[in-house]
This record gives structure tokens, C-alpha cells and sequence, in this order.
């Protein structure tokens, strides 16, 4: 083979899910290499700079925190797995969070990371409900989520048979979609367990300096581990011979081979990777690799996202002690492909400064964000810059008009605006710039391959597109591929 360099394992992207599988091989004498095409870690949860301040990608909070010593959780698992001393994430819990549905948010259900709240809130709330509320918590505590070759069933079908109203099925469904459902209008059982294991029955936490701080415990691990990586050197294509990974090209045209390649890039990303030029077309995309599958489906969501610094924080405008909101103002909730570039009628808001850091800690600026499916199509078609760049300030205008009706008071939205010293957003478009996922679909594909594996004997799938979910999910998920199919392998 020309190859420059063999290892045991390459690993694609240097997300959570690649550094946490790196780390994990690390550990155990494995030599690895991480190839990542951008010069900043972290994948879908990172963080750049701009005009000297530094803003977080993707982390509203991280999910599954439950308080020390609490066994037998995510959390604990992945900390065990990786060497990780709790301390080094320096988590710090929310304070409360709201689902509110209506024009204003009349009908809400408070939670915190104290599942007694929410079940308090839909007793009041939905009084006839709260048994079946019950019994569904009690299938969901027992439900095994972690199992890879699970049977898909439909959320809403099994919810349904607990919950006769809708607008409690709609509050529930709301926030775990926004956090991590591939699939519109629908989830499977398992990826609805998954989340609301993540949301309810544990909760919210963030460090106080935000993703950077998840993403140098990581990179410290991986380096003592004697691991190595390659930044902005991306893998343009897998050659496969005899249904194997036979050896990858880089972006710089070198080729590297390994024994195993676990790949977070998504599955769709990770069958464009194996197709071998078509030379009588002269596209290098023409088609397969012998040996592998095509056409994985592409995942149809994607969002836009507003940023908002404001010269002190949102609880001096009157804002509470609210630290996520997931507001829905319409009858029924839609999660689907917008139709047009965006749809505000419902979203997320999420304001980094209402945890509870300690000793009254604060971050140094108040934090507004606002999350709202949005239309690829729609973005990624406005190839003039001046267009784009236009269409970016009307719905930042229209995504704050819609998150500032479920502000508490009239006087507080005004002020919120008034408070307002720089703005930021992003869209689809930078979504699949900076992270190559197709279709700018932050959660992948709809269809999750549990046990990762591809058409390609030695090619694993890790991350979004092997079905856990959350930071903590996508590093849970590149332990277990290390551990099913490197360290477990005869």
C-alpha cells in the first residue's frame, strides 16, 4: 500500500464522540490518530471568536447531571470510562426551566433537576393525566435505552397509550425533539428515552466558562493519553478493498491506513467518503465503493440560531431565574422542515447566565440565545453574500420578535432590546461549512445505526448517526464503539 503511516485505529472529526473514543483506545496501549478538517475541536459543539468575545456552538447546557455520588448513570459511566475526576467539568446546575405553550405562554410546566417538580407541575396542571404521566415514567425509568439492537417504535404510539391529551403530549415532545430528534413530527421509542431520561429525570448543568472548559479536560486526557491529532487535515475519501477500509486520502492527498477506522462525520457523510471516482464522468462522487451501501438518508432539520450580549445580565432586566425556555406558540406542535426560511412559531431560549454558579459567579456579559428550525434549501440557495447577509439581519429580527413574547413582562422585552451591545447568528449554512453535515441536519440522519457498524467490515459509526444523543450521549457513544468493536474484538 502507498500509505504514509499505519495506526490501529483513525478516527474522523474531532467532536465529542471522536476525542471521547480516542481517549478510551488511548488508555489502552491503542495507537490513534484524530483527523479533523477544522482547526478548532469539538464538531457541533465548539466555540470561535468575534470581535473579541468568544461564543459557544451548540452547548444550551450539557444534559444528564445528577448531583455526586448519584451511581448508575450516564454521567457516572462516562466519567469512569474516561479517567475523568467530576470536579474537572466543574458543572454547575440550573435553575429552573419552563415549557410553555400558547401565543404568550399561558400553559406552562416548570422543571428543574429535580424530577419531583415537573411531576408536581403536571399533577396541578393536568390533573386526570397524572397517572398515566406516572405509569410512563415508570416504563421510561425501566426502558433498556442502551441496548444496540433494540426494536424501533414509534414515541407517540407508546406515549399515547399513557396520555389522552395533546397538549401534555406536545409539552413533553417539545423539548426532547428540539434536543436531539433526527425525525419530524415523530420519534423512536428508545431516542425519546434517551432524552428524557437526559432532560427530566436527571437535568441541565454547564460549566461557568462554557464548552471550552469540557473540550480542554478532553484534549488533556487524549494528549496524556499518548493519542495524536491532525487538525485541518480532513479525510476526503476511503478506499475499500475486499469490504474493508483498505486506506484513507486526506485533504493534503497523503493516504494513511488503520486496522479499524471509527468515523463520527454521520452516516450519509461516511458513504460519501467510500465512493470511488467515476472516471468516465469525472465526478469523484459517482458512484460506491465495491462493497458498500449508498443512499443513507440525509436528515431534513436544521436551525438558525440567535446570539444576543446584552451589558448586564437578563435577570437585572426582570427576566427570573428561567434558564431554558421551549415555547411553542401554536395549537399543535410542528416539528418538521420549515416551509419557509424559518419558522418561529416555536423554538428554544436558553440564557447561559441562569445557573447556579457559585459564589455568585457570573459570566462577564448578560447571554441571550434563540434557537428556530429553519430551511437548508432556503440558505444554502442565497448565493449572493450582500442577500445572505440581509436575510440574516430580517430574521434575527423576526426570531427575537417571536422568543420576546414569552419574556414575563412587556417593560422587560423592551429593555432587553435597549440592553443589546453585539449580536450574532447562524445558520444551515454555517452549519454544514463548519461541520460537513449534509443537509445542515444538526442531529444527522433519521435512521440510527445502533450498533454502528457500515457496509465496511472495519468502518464504525460513532456520534449523532449511532444513536446516542446530548454531549454526554456522543462521548457515551464513542466509548462504546471503541469498546464493542476495537478493545472487545477477538
Amino acid at each position: 500500500m502507498n500509505t504514509s503511516a499505519h495506526y490501529d485505529v483513525i478516527i474522523i472529526g474531532a467532536g465529542m464522540a471522536g476525542l471521547a473514543a480516542g481517549i478510551r483506545l488511548a488508555h489502552f496501549g491503542k495507537r490513534v490518530c484524530i483527523f479533523e478538517r477544522h482547526n478548532a475541536v469539538g464538531g457541533l459543539n465548539s466555540f470561535y471568536a468575534l470581535d473579541g468575545r468568544r461564543y459557544d456552538v451548540g452547548l444550551h447546557a450539557m444534559t444528564n447531571w445528577v448531583p455526586p455520588g448519584t451511581k448508575g448513570t450516564p454521567l457516572g459511566k462516562l466519567l469512569r470510562q474516561l479517567r475523568i475526576d467530576r470536579d474537572e467539568f466543574a458543572l454547575h446546575p440550573q435553575k429552573r426551566s419552563r415549557v410553555a405553550f400558547g401565543p404568550g405562554g399561558e400553559t406552562s410546566l416548570t422543571f428543574t433537576n429535580d424530577f419531583a417538580v415537573l411531576e408536581t407541575e403536571v399533577a396541578q396542571k393536568f390533573p386526570a393525566q397524572i397517572d398515566g404521566f406516572r405509569a410512563l415514567v415508570a416504563l421510561v425509568r425501566a426502558y433498556d435505552d442502551v441496548s444496540l439492537d433494540a426494536k424501533p417504535e414509534s414515541a407517540r404510539e407508546i406515549v399515547r397509550r399513557h396520555l389522552t391529551d395533546p397538549l401534555l403530549e406536545d409539552m413533553l415532545f417539545c423539548p426532547v425533539m428540539y434536543y436531539g430528534s433526527a425525525t419530524e413530527r415523530d420519534m423512536e421509542f428508545g431516542q425519546f428515552v434517551i432524552m428524557f431520561k437526559a432532560l427530566f429525570l436527571e437535568g441541565f448543568a454547564r460549566p461557568l466558562d462554557g464548552v471550552r472548559v469540557i473540550l480542554r479536560v478532553l484534549l488533556g486526557k487524549y494528549r496524556q493519553a499518548g493519542g495524536e491529532r491532525r487538525m485541518k487535515c480532513g479525510v476526503q475519501r476511503i478506499i475499500a478493498e475486499a469490504g474493508r477500509a483498505d486506506r484513507l486520502v486526506l485533504d493534503d492527498g497523503t493516504e494513511v491506513s488503520a486496522t479499524h477506522v471509527i468515523s463520527t462525520v454521520g452516516a450519509a457523510e461516511t458513504e460519501r467518503l467510500c465512493r470511488s471516482p467515476d472516471r468516465s464522468s469525472g465526478s469523484p462522487e459517482a458512484r460506491p465503493a465495491v462493497g458498500t451501501t449508498t443512499e443513507h438518508p440525509v436528515g431534513r432539520l436544521s436551525y438558525c440560531e440567535t446570539i444576543t450580549v446584552l451589558d448586564r445580565p437578563p435577570a437585572a432586566l426582570g427576566w427570573g431565574d428561567d434558564t431554558i425556555v421551549f415555547f411553542n406558540d401554536s395549537a399543535r406542535f410542528a416539528y418538521e422542515r420549515s416551509i419557509g426560511p424559518v419558522d418561529a412559531r416555536s423554538g428554544v431560549i436558553c440564557l447561559p447566565n441562569n445557573f447556579a454558579y457559585p459564589g455568585g459567579s457570573d459570566l462577564p456579559e448578560g447571554l441571550f440565545r434563540c434557537t428556530c428550525l429553519a430551511n437548508f434549501d432556503h440558505w444554502t440557495g442565497l448565493g449572493d453574500e450582500a442577500a445572505y447577509q440581509a436575510e440574516k439581519r430580517r430574521w434575527y429580527s423576526e426570531i427575537q420578535r417571536s422568543a420576546l413574547r414569552f419574556m414575563p413582562v412587556p417593560s422587560v422585552r423592551d429593555a432587553l432590546t435597549s440592553a443589546t451591545v453585539a449580536t450574532d447568528m447562524f445558520t444551515p449554512r454555517t452549519i454544514t461549512k463548519f461541520t460537513g453535515h449534509l443537509g445542515g441536519a444538526i442531529y444527522g440522519s433519521p435512521l440510527k445505526i445502533r450498533d454502528g457498524r457500515t457496509a465496511l467490515g472495519n468502518v464504525y459509526l460513532a456520534g449523532t448517526d449511532q444513536g446516542f444523543l446530548g454531549i454526554v450521549g456522543a462521548m457515551l457513544s464513542g466509548i462504546s464503539m471503541a469498546n464493542f468493536h476495537v478493545l472487545a474484538a477477538k
